[in-house]
């Protein structure tokens, strides 16, 4: 959970993020393991106030005093050291016991030559400076060149990052904020809707390129059309497989499996309907009928039945052996064929980290490839017939308004 929190005042926009935190705390929402803040508060720090009257008068520039201080605690390279072939950097700066000591700091003298006498001049930071110690904030934070603060928690084992966020959102959903602030969901959510609208997109343009190409293959939009809808119906196994199971839809590998299931199911219906075709021209053929005409519905049916019958082994066992090939891949079964050969050891093994990033796409592809053979041998057929039976109608419509 990352809500980051933009505005232009950073003292208000810590007021309204740890508003925010107790707000969601109070809440208990099931899931967040504890709220931050990514910015450190309470942070001790020294305030140097510089006079900038007096500094002026003694010819003293701000910049003198910040470059000294900041030389004495952090060092400045003066030199070099070189060594044969290598370079050696010389810093300078304060002893560690000086650098602890605020009175040592705040005393030491910023040397420079007047520009009026031309004299080299001596003076004391403490003269032109004062200390104050303070609290403050570790870091002011930017994004897109605004000021943000983020409140955010790590989700606790068990509990689905996806539904924490959506309950989290919706209660925040009427949360009020200052005038000029608003707040948003980044992080890891922001980075899954990124890569589920980048897959959406690449599942939309391979179905677009899958109908181009079946389009020109089979000349004619029916049937591309039928072959299209059933790869978008398979999602509905692809769901019904992660409800059913109770599996994470996990973004990257279930899109993945997804786009690649398309290809298969496309085969499949391919090998079916390029049949059905086939026997259609074959029976047309047979009685006579030119090729642009349309066969009685009757045999149409048969021919539908006949190629069910002929592809239903092919289609089948395409569909089983993708299954039983992608099941080793889908649990993380593990044999080490080396040592099963040299020392009659296969370390067998189910499980393993290999499963937990190529498990959602395999279990995907099974769950789309089982109802996509259904598809295959019921739905299409189905869809062909009722096509057809349109296209009779339209048809019969346009040879009696001709007459």
């Amino acid at each position: 959970v990352n809500i980051e929190i933009s505005g232009d005042d950073y003292d208000i926009l810590i007021k309204t993020a740890k508003e925010m935190k107790t707000f969601l705390t109070n809440k208990n929402i099931n899931g967040i393991e504890e709220l931050k803040l990514d910015v450190e508060l309470g942070k001790p720090e020294l305030y140097v106030k510089i006079d900038r009257q007096k500094a002026n008068r003694l010819d003293i520039k701000t910049g003198q005093i910040a470059d000294a201080l900041r030389t004495a605690l952090y060092g400045k390279e003066v030199s070099t050291y070189k060594d044969g072939e290598d370079n050696y950097p010389i810093n300078i700066r304060l002893k560690e016991k000086y650098r602890l000591n605020e009175e040592a700091l705040i005393n030491q003298k910023i040397t420079f030559r007047d520009m009026i006498t031309g004299k080299i001049k001596q003076v004391p930071v403490s003269v032109v400076a004062t200390t104050q110690k303070k609290t403050t904030f570790s870091a002011i934070k930017r994004k897109d060149l605004n000021r943000v603060i983020s409140v955010y928690s790590n989700v606790l084992e068990g509990y689905n990052a996806n539904e924490v966020v959506a309950s989290t959102k919706q209660i925040l959903k009427n949360y009020n904020l200052p005038n000029g602030y608003s707040f948003k969901f980044t992080g890891e959510q922001e980075e899954q809707a990124k890569m589920m609208d980048f897959l959406s997109k690449a599942l939309v343009l391979s179905v677009v390129l899958i109908f181009l190409i079946l389009v020109g293959q089979f000349n004619s939009a029916v049937t591309p059309i039928i072959i299209s809808l059933s790869v978008l119906l398979s999602l509905i196994g692809v769901f019904l497989g992660l409800i059913i199971f109770n599996m994470n839809f996990i973004v990257l590998m279930t899109m993945l499996g997804i786009i690649s299931l398309a290809g298969i199911i496309v085969n499949n219906a391919i090998v079916l309907i390029d049949y059905i075709n086939v026997l259609i021209e074959r029976k047309k053929a047979e009685l006579n009928i030119p090729k642009e005409k349309m066969l009685p519905k009757k045999f149409i049916f048969e021919s539908i039945i006949s190629a069910g019958k002929t592809r239903l082994r092919p289609v089948l066992l395409t569909a089983i052996t993708t299954i039983l090939g992608l099941i080793p891949l889908a649990f993380g079964i593990n044999i080490n064929f080396m040592t099963l050969l040299t020392e009659f050891d296969s370390n067998f093994y189910i499980g393993g980290e290999n499963v937990m990033f190529w498990g959602p796409l395999s279990k995907t592809v099974i769950f789309g490839l089982v109802f996509a053979t259904f598809l295959t041998l019921v739905i299409v057929p189905v869809m062909y017939y009722i096509l057809f039976r349109v296209k009779l109608r339209i048809d019969k419509k346009r040879i009696a308004n001709l007459s």
